[in-house]
């Protein structure tokens, strides 16, 4: 073999081993878990509490379904929540079905990649599964459907801190009417993933999440890896009760249509629900544990490391 063969040989090798590690390098804040010897301390810890009053403050406004009224007011709220906490506020316009519909993103941080995390903030029009088939022209008082989802997400804007990296908090409008007159599901998630200013290096979606006997399984759908890095902070974090890392449901939710876009993808999502679609879905059904729970396995992962003081909570 001559000289020049060898010279290129090794410089084959080099480049090699140089983009084995680069790839190394860029993937692995997102697929391993975070270590808690780097700790970066939130501003508070989440308060389940707090965040469960932000439940309320949703469903004492009433249907909030794309569209109406209450619907307006719910955004107003948000939008109050996020500046109060200290985040840029943007909106999304969009008309759907002749309607107005906005999408709501809080931003915060800088550098590094971006992760959007989401949650619908509309409820549904009719609770068509409602056991009683004289409620299901009703409107859903969305409790767990939808105002667990964003209260997790404002409290987390309130308790982060300066995050370490660029940070999106995202309110789809128009997502609960799927199948209603016509409407496809989650029109606002959609609409966001196809008119994005930057591209997210993933999104975890938050939906359903405060049932008080939460049971929360990997959705199948969902980017597995990721799955496994938010399901390990929950184990780390004493939850594994709760966070059941064995694979349940298969869904098109608010997730779908950034899988569909090629971006990393998950959606952490209690679909066993007994209250889905009904007019039972109510405050009572949403326990602040269960808020507190998703919420500091959101804080811990983003902010890099399982806190002491949160290790084998309940």
């Amino acid at each position: 073999m001559t000289r020049q063969t060898w010279i290129a040989l090794v410089i084959i090798v080099i480049l090699a081993v140089l983009t084995g590690i680069g790839i190394y390098v860029l993937a692995r804040p997102l697929l391993q878990a975070p270590a808690s010897s780097v700790a970066i301390a939130p501003a508070r810890p989440f308060d389940g509490s707090r965040a469960y009053q932000d439940v309320l403050a949703q469903c004492d406004i009433g249907p909030r379904h794309a569209g109406s009224e209450g619907n307006a007011r719910c955004a107003a709220y948000i939008m109050d929540q996020l500046k109060a906490a200290g985040w840029t506020v943007e909106t999304q316009e969009f008309v759907y079905q002749g309607m107005s519909c906005r999408n709501i993103i809080g931003k915060a941080g800088q550098g590094g990649r971006l992760l959007l995390l989401g949650a619908h903030f509309d409820t549904r029009l009719y609770a068509d599964h409602d056991p009683d088939p004289t409620n299901r022209q009703q409107p859903v008082p969305g409790a767990n459907d939808g105002a667990s989802g964003v209260a997790v997400l404002l409290e987390l804007a309130r308790t982060l801190g300066p995050p370490p990296r660029e940070i999106w908090l995202a309110f789809f409008d128009a997502e609960d009417n799927g199948q209603i007159n016509g409407w496809p599901f989650c029109v606002g998630s959609a609409y966001m993933a196809g008119h994005l200013p930057a591209r997210p290096e993933a999104v975890i979606i938050v939906d359903m999440i405060g049932d008080a006997d939460q049971q929360l399984y990997y959705e199948t759908s969902s980017n597995q890896q990721l799955n496994g890095v938010l399901w390990d902070v929950a184990a780390r974090l004493g939850y594994s009760q709760w966070f059941i890392p064995q694979p349940r449901h298969h869904l098109w939710d608010d997730h779908t249509a950034f899988l569909r876009k090629g971006i990393v993808a998950v959606d952490i999502i209690d679909f066993d629900y007994p209250y889905w679609h009904t007019v039972q879905d109510t405050p009572d059904k949403v326990s602040p544990a269960s808020l507190e729970r998703v919420g500091r396995v959101l804080q811990a992962y983003i902010l890099g490391a399982v806190p002491e003081e949160s290790r084998d909570s309940q």
